[in-house]
């Protein structure tokens, strides 16, 4: 019989297959004791725990419509794509969005829009669009700078994102003349390409540190002397995705260069405190502020998720008493964010971004310093109609970070904690990273970021503007009950401050001209 079947393939791999089942259903039934399903349905429940696996990616090709999808639909992921390739990133047969529904956006366009063919620019990209104020100017720092870009790449770091992803998002920046956050793992080798950085200073003061683990203003002076790249520094009191905890990197990415990028160990979990041990009051943080700022001479923000509202009041009002203080301010939002995250952190921990900005801005408004300070947006604005709105609530610039990531080659897999992502994006893994190409990922991110400020400027000029900053929130209106709409400024309760705009974009000017 044995003889039979080795000269039948076909009788030779059907037992091959059952003696293999059989042993499935031996170790199901009689050796493994921690699946029920499995146990009671042996080598039938292994299908639904493979199906459970691969369920996002069901539901994201097969089942969700276009619309349906979260954190991000497939409308706004084709964009993006179509976008970042240099694609056709128009859509047919009008919108499938429902334009009634309450809290729904809608861009009031001026019956004389701003003819493009007047639109000037500095240098060879008809996508300029520089941020109106400069960083640290208004407290005197000694190297005080003007972001070139109003559209920026936020804060992720290298631990959590890959070698090849950092790398392709920096020479991406540099392309398109934005700047790149570097997250709070601090300043690798990857984010070295050559464009602007704004270091971010967690609570772990990764790369910042003595041989003690404690932060160093030592580190960090020589750091920036060494690094003309890093043009300002962004102190993190908590962020989007887990604001009150800190930063985890679950310790399958914590490889050896990271752990000692870090100094921390090797495939062991990395989770920041969470509060900062440098400063404990209002006082204190302008205090440390006011000492980076003199030794390295660069502006520095913070950046914030927005819950108990009684610290920013006491921050504006110590701000205009001292005349010192954050040079920028980031508003993140709750919608969450690329790091690792407890799901209740998630899902119900700080307010989302429209409500917390416009929480904040006005009480520097009243204050009187508002326009002392550079606003920064972040969280979920990745596209130009919500970048418009941060514009008109009150922003002069914004970051964006999972768009970054897809316009990279993300396809929002839901895997960025486990460390398979499938695009070797949010991985360590050198298999799935190997299949990322840098330079061509780094064209991708140009093109994004170049695409999206040509839609954005497309905005501008449809309400009758320049510059999208000009945006005041009357252009704005939304949905607010059954076939009612009203202005945004209405809605907020207030009006950003004006940007004293005159020219923006002038042939052959270093920078926007303003009114004075």
């Amino acid at each position: 019989m044995f003889d039979a079947m080795s000269n039948h393939w076909l009788m030779l791999s059907l037992g091959c297959v059952a003696g293999f089942l059989a042993l499935v259903f031996v170790f199901d039934v009689f050796i493994q004791k921690k699946h029920t399903i499995m146990h009671n349905f042996p080598i039938v429940g292994h299908i639904r725990y493979w199906l459970e696996t691969v369920g996002p990616e069901m539901r994201q090709y097969w089942v969700a419509n276009d619309k349906e999808e979260m954190p991000f639909n497939r409308d706004e992921r084709s964009w993006i794509y179509a976008s970042a390739k240099g694609e056709n990133n128009n859509f047919g047969f009008g919108t499938t969005e429902q334009i009634y529904g309450i809290g729904y956006p809608i861009i009031k366009h001026a019956v004389f829009p701003f003819p493009e063919s007047k639109a000037e620019h500095v240098g060879d990209d008809p996508t300029y669009i520089p941020c109106l104020k400069v960083m640290g100017e208004s407290h005197g720092r000694a190297r005080p700078f003007q972001p070139q870009s109003v559209i920026n790449i936020s804060a992720m770091s290298f631990g959590s994102l890959g070698s090849k992803a950092v790398a392709a998002m920096n020479i991406g920046a540099k392309k398109a003349n934005c700047f790149h956050n570097t997250g709070e793992g601090g300043v690798s080798p990857y984010h070295c390409h050559g464009a602007d950085i704004m270091w971010q200073l967690g609570t772990g003061y990764f790369g910042a540190r003595d041989r003690d683990g404690r932060f160093s203003i030592d580190v960090v002076a020589a750091k920036v002397e060494q690094n003309a790249s890093i043009r300002c520094i962004e102190i993190k009191l908590s962020q989007g995705a887990k604001p009150g905890k800190g930063g985890i990197l679950p310790g399958k990415k914590v490889t050896a260069e990271i752990a000692f990028a870090r100094d921390v160990p090797v495939g062991v979990d990395c989770i920041s405190p969470n509060a900062h041990s440098e400063f404990d009051t209002v006082d204190e943080l302008i205090d440390w502020i006011e000492m980076i700022a003199d030794r390295t001479g660069l502006p520095v923000g913070i950046k914030s998720a927005i819950g108990n509202g009684g610290f920013w009041k006491e921050l504006a009002q110590r701000m205009r008493e001292r005349r010192q203080g954050p040079d920028f301010i980031t508003i993140d939002g709750g919608e969450g964010g690329t790091g690792a995250a407890p799901l209740a952190f998630a899902d119900h921990v700080s307010l989302p971004f429209k409500i917390g900005f416009s929480r904040v801005y006005p009480i520097f408004q009243e204050a009187g310093i508002s326009n002392d300070i550079v606003w920064i947006g972040s969280g979920k604005l990745g596209f130009p109609d919500r970048a418009v709105i941060a514009f008109a609530m009150g922003c002069d610039a914004i970051q964006i970070a999972r768009e970054s990531m897809m316009a990279i080659g993300c396809i929002q897999s839901l895997k960025c904690h486990t460390d398979h992502c499938p695009a070797g994006v949010a991985t360590q893994n050198r298999w799935l990273q190997a299949g990322l190409n840098v330079d061509e990922k780094a064209e991708r991110m140009a093109r994004f970021i170049k695409s999206f400020r040509k839609e954005l400027l497309s905005l501008s000029y449809a309400c009758g503007y320049q510059h999208p900053c000009q945006f005041s929130g009357k252009e704005i209106e939304f949905s607010t009950g059954v076939n009612k709409f009203s202005q945004l400024h209405e809605v907020l309760g207030y009006t950003r401050d004006t940007t004293g705009l005159k020219e923006t974009r002038s042939v052959n000017a270093a920078k926007p001209e303003l009114v004075k």
